[in-house]
């Protein structure tokens, strides 16, 4: 074993946690002012997860060589438009992405898209061009904070002491820790943060608090954009979104002549029209003149890969990842990920997979899907192999070298080599020269750390990356879902776990008007299935809400099998539910 070694953490999260393996234990790096000491509870409870070791068919451990040739027989014996290759973001690291290279040159069908925040991507990217990050570094010189469906002291733990000092707005269903001291909290009706938006864009226009020299000089079509929101009824704004006036007004007091960062999270935009909710949320910091100054700005999960040269660019076919039909394919390759449980519509999850031939799970844990596969593969750890990580959560880029011998496992890019040659594909290019190129693209050196050399201290000071080089507002949406009887299901992060890894909550959290007792059973039905729980009430919810935190079992009965209108993101929270006592 290596000793006294920098790592970054793997794991899919803002903070992309910076480290020192130091005698068997991971130590959070004092000298990278983001990590600052300090590691979020995921990471530190990485280590003590337990990794499969041997390799399975059919539920007889075989030896990692034998695995590898049942690999081959049965991917030589299968048509190619046959196979699907899907990767899920257990891990993030850059040579995660290796595996898809065999299976692009196999011709092969890539599962494409996202289960977590493609829409808002998309709505960002038409709008300012490009997804750049708002980093700790830059909301530390906030004066106002909202925190608009996000909430940092679960998913990004090193951003709350930027926080600190700061007037905090907190637009949320569910009254988070931090909604408990901030100046305000809008406790909003799902579905109606778009609605939102859209009335305090209404609103800054009607008390004349835009900033009209950004306007004229940095933004494209904004009076095509007022008119279109003018042209919205009032009523149907404040009823969407279920708030007063009075909280706007509160809201826009607070934010006026201040500087404001506004951090978004996923949540918002797990719907049909997620793009636009993003659009409609940067309308409004728009019109406030928040980009390009110190301390202002919308951040979301950024674009990570940005001015960096991509190394496993392919050209393939593909299919949607949130609504991708299993039960197509013969041969189903499945890398660091668990469709059984995070998937939408579990029920058309398990039919599939059913019905293809051979089920492939490449990973590290054991989970729903890999006890439902034909043949495990295991993956070797962040520790065991080599990787680097670029985080939208901050600029600076992780190195990852090898720490540890690995035990019994393979890494992504050894197993890609191995399925290269076998089929007498053109090799890959070395590792080190695989990641150098990696970095050679598009970092620099600061303190001793890699940081991304696009990264802007005060994002889109100088330009937007769009065709036009500014900022372009929305013109439309649509939003035709149909508000159904029934209680809207929030699936919330929680810090004990990262979705369905580490220890899950399976609670479901019920408001106190239902006068219902905690361990009591109940039943969620709605048109895609139903699941069955114990209750454990809460003051904290909306009394139209339930929640569930992301990984609960069965969550995914009752989700609905879409897509968004942009980003082939999935849209879990695009339905109601209905609950009853079980007798």
């Amino acid at each position: 074993m290596n000793l006294n070694k920098k790592v970054a953490c793997p794991l899919d999260c803002y903070d992309t946690c910076q480290a020192e393996l130091i005698e068997d234990n991971i130590k959070g790096s004092k000298e990278n002012i983001v990590t600052n000491g300090k590691l979020c509870v995921n990471f530190a409870n990485l280590l003590k997860e337990e990794n499969i070791e041997v390799p399975s068919f059919e539920g007889k451990n075989i030896s990692l060589e034998e695995s590898l040739n049942i690999l081959v027989d049965k991917l030589k014996s299968t048509t190619p438009a046959k196979t699907l290759y899907y990767k899920g973001s257990g891990n993030l690291g850059v040579m995660q992405g290796v595996t898809k290279r065999f299976f692009a040159e196999h011709k092969a069908v890539l599962a494409s898209g996202s289960l977590c925040d493609e829409a808002g991507d998309a709505g960002i990217t038409e709008g300012r061009g490009a997804n750049l990050c708002l980093s700790p570094l830059h909301v530390k010189d906030a004066e106002v904070v909202i925190l608009w469906g996000r909430n940092p002291s679960v998913t990004n733990s090193h951003m709350l002491p930027s926080l600190k000092g700061k007037t905090l707005i907190v637009i949320d269903p569910v009254k988070i820790d931090l909604a408990l001291n901030a100046a305000l909290h809008i406790q909003i009706k799902p579905r109606g943060d778009l609605y939102l938006a859209l009335l305090l864009c209404r609103l800054v226009a009607m008390e004349e608090m835009e900033d009209q020299t950004f306007l004229q000089e940095r933004t494209l079509n904004y009076k095509d954009y007022l008119e279109f929101i003018n042209g919205i009824p009032m009523r149907k704004l404040l009823d969407k979104s279920h708030v007063n006036l009075d909280e706007v007004g509160e809201l826009l007091h607070l934010v006026k002549g201040k500087k404001v960062s506004i951090l978004v999270g996923i949540g918002v935009q797990k719907y049909s029209f997620g793009h636009s909710v993003l659009r409609a949320i940067d309308a409004f910091g728009a019109m406030l003149g928040l980009f390009g100054k110190k301390g202002c700005g919308v951040g979301y999960l950024s674009n990570s890969g940005f001015g960096f040269t991509s190394p496993f660019k392919v050209n393939a076919k593909t299919e949607p990842l949130p609504i991708v039909n299993f039960g197509k394919y013969d041969l189903v390759f499945i890398q660091g990920g668990n469709p059984l449980n995070q998937m939408p519509c579990t029920s058309k999850v398990k039919e599939g997979l059913h019905k293809a031939k051979c089920v492939v799970y490449f990973g590290l844990h054991e989970n729903e899907t890999s006890s439902k596969a034909d043949l495990v593969i295991p993956a070797l750890s962040f520790l065991e192999k080599e990787d680097l990580k670029l985080s939208y959560g901050h600029p600076f880029i992780g190195r990852m070298p090898k720490l540890v011998d690995g035990k019994g496992g393979i890494s992504e890019y050894a197993l890609t080599q191995a399925l290269l040659s076998s089929f007498s594909y053109e090799a890959l290019a070395s590792e080190e020269s695989i990641i150098e190129g990696v970095i050679a693209s598009n970092s620099s050196e600061k303190d001793g750390f890699l940081i991304s050399k696009t990264y802007e201290e005060y994002p889109y000071e100088k330009t937007f990356y769009t065709k036009s080089g500014k900022f372009e507002f929305l013109e439309e949406f649509d939003d035709d879902f149909d508000d159904e009887e029934g209680f809207f299901l929030i699936a919330a992060k929680q810090n004990k776990s990262l979705n369905s890894q580490f220890v899950t909550d399976d609670y479901l959290y019920v408001p106190l008007c239902l006068g219902l007792e905690q361990e009591e059973r109940v039943r969620l039905t709605n048109r895609y299935g139903s699941a069955e729980y114990s209750v454990m009430p809460s003051d904290k919810l909306r009394d139209d809400c339930l929640l569930l935190y992301s990984g609960a079992k069965n969550a995914n009965q009752l989700t609905p099998y879409a897509m968004s209108q942009e980003g082939n993101c999935a849209t879990y929270q695009e339905m109601k539910v209905k609950l009853e006592k079980v007798q």
